[in-house]
């Protein structure tokens, strides 16, 4: 096999919709390039491919395989980040407050952050990303001054994080509904949605909101994708944005164009009928962030309702209060059950495929994988499935994280992680300590 090649002995893994044992995968330049399956010795080596394209037979591969023992899943898909929210765990849960009230201990944060801490905190951040299981990761990025060594630092820190990075260069030009930037927020603009373009160019962007935003600038963005954009996270937003121009942010957004399947709308939380109709009709993504809902004190969104008109769902880590991709997919179904006092509103496949966005472990597909621990306390005697995973296992079963082909985290990182994170926070707020109530 080639310096680029490699193979994994999977003891058990979720391939084509159903638990299999002792699947086979070979990897070459990142990507899965065989996958065969049967219990070691018993097969013929001159396998035939199933019609699910997992072959039949037992195919020996040159060279060493590594074994990974335990239930392997695609990896996981974090579609909304802001790295430096990190800083905020166990600091912004203390006593009361609102969303609005949080933001102003976020600015706190925006305020301190050099392109060298910000580096060593979202480096830190990505990497119990990845320990969680996360392989992919869209960070919402709008802390631009100074740029380019934010955008910089946070390419880099993904990098030697093992994570899939899409950086969502954000536009943000004004504090509410046109009215200017103020404080901290002045790191974030441009001054105007055509100066922004003029700096990103093409590529991947976000729009922060409606309120940031003015509508008579929102045309740059029309035929961008992907396209991110903060959506009806707060009732405060919606009212605004009615008394500015009369309708909801969702339809303001279709009206411009902006909705559709290169679009993915974050949040989603506060919405009407006619909101859910057009998000369905446009087949526009919606991305849900359940812990930081919970955290923030945003309400439940509509996600199973927007499923059935036709929203493609994700989930995201936001701002980090839990880094875990399986408490995200969990909330998913518990908090629809709260709302509507019903159980059952996904399986464990169909909340596996939004956290996976879909992805396989077939031939084709990248060499991400994630293997979870089915003997622990809280996996032993589940049966080890699909069901082990979403609705027993934690981000602290993970054994082994797959990127691209190669290990990018064991479960003996962890500590080396929480002594990373541990030296980010200390540097972040050695020279301006958090200020108590």
């Amino acid at each position: 096999m080639s310096e680029s090649s490699s193979s994994y002995l999977l003891e058990r893994a979720w391939v084509d919709g159903a638990v299999r044992d002792d699947v086979l995968l070979e990897v070459a330049d990142g990507r899965i390039t065989r996958v065969t399956q049967a219990p070691l010795g018993s097969r013929n080596p001159h396998d035939t491919p199933s019609p699910h394209g997992v072959s039949c037979g037992f195919h020996r591969p040159t060279g060493e395989t590594r074994k990974l023992a335990g239930l392997t899943v695609p990896g996981l898909v974090n579609d909304h980040s802001h790295a430096f929210h990190r800083a905020l765990r166990g600091r912004t849960q203390r006593g009361r407050g609102t969303f609005w009230t949080w933001r102003e201990q976020m600015y706190a944060v925006a305020e301190r952050l050099t392109p060298d801490s910000y580096f060593a905190l979202a480096r830190a951040t990505f990497r119990e990303m990845v320990a969680a299981g996360y392989t992919s990761v869209s960070e919402f990025h709008y802390l631009h001054d100074p740029e380019p060594e934010t955008g910089d630092a946070l390419r880099a820190a993904a990098r030697e994080a093992g994570i899939r990075l899409t950086l969502l260069d954000t536009c943000y030009v004004s504090s509410g509904f046109g009215a200017p930037p103020e404080g901290v927020q002045r790191r974030y603009s441009d001054g105007s949605a055509e100066r922004w373009a003029a700096r990103v160019g093409d590529g991947p962007a976000a729009i922060h909101s409606v309120r940031a935003v003015p509508r008579d600038q929102l045309h740059v963005f029309r035929g961008r994708s992907p396209l991110h954009v903060h959506l009806s996270e707060q009732q405060a937003e919606n009212d605004a944005c009615l008394a500015a121009y009369g309708v909801t942010p969702t339809r303001l957004l279709h009206e411009e164009g902006l909705l559709g399947p290169g679009t993915t709308v974050v949040h989603a939380t506060h919405l009407t009928d006619d909101d859910i109709a057009l998000l369905g009709s446009t087949r526009t993504n919606v991305c849900i962030t359940p812990t930081t809902e919970r955290d923030l004190a945003d309400g439940i969104g509509p996600a199973r309702r927007l499923a059935e008109a036709g929203c493609r769902l994700t989930i995201g880590s936001d701002s980090h209060a839990v880094i875990d991709p399986f408490e995200e997919l969990r909330g998913l179904e518990m908090d629809e059950r709260l709302a509507t006092q019903e159980r059952g509103h996904w399986s464990a496949a169909g909340l596996l495929g939004i956290g996976t966005a879909g992805a396989r472990i077939a031939v084709g597909e990248p060499a991400d994988l994630v293997t979870i621990d089915t003997r622990s306390p809280r996996t032993a005697g589940t049966g080890a499935d699909e069901n082990t995973a979403v609705f027993a296992a934690t981000a602290a079963d993970v054994t082994h994280v797959v990127a691209g082909g190669r290990v990018v985290a064991t479960a003996d990182d962890r500590g080396d992680i929480g002594r990373e994170l541990d030296d980010a926070m200390e540097a972040l707020w050695k020279e301006a300590p958090w200020p108590r109530p």
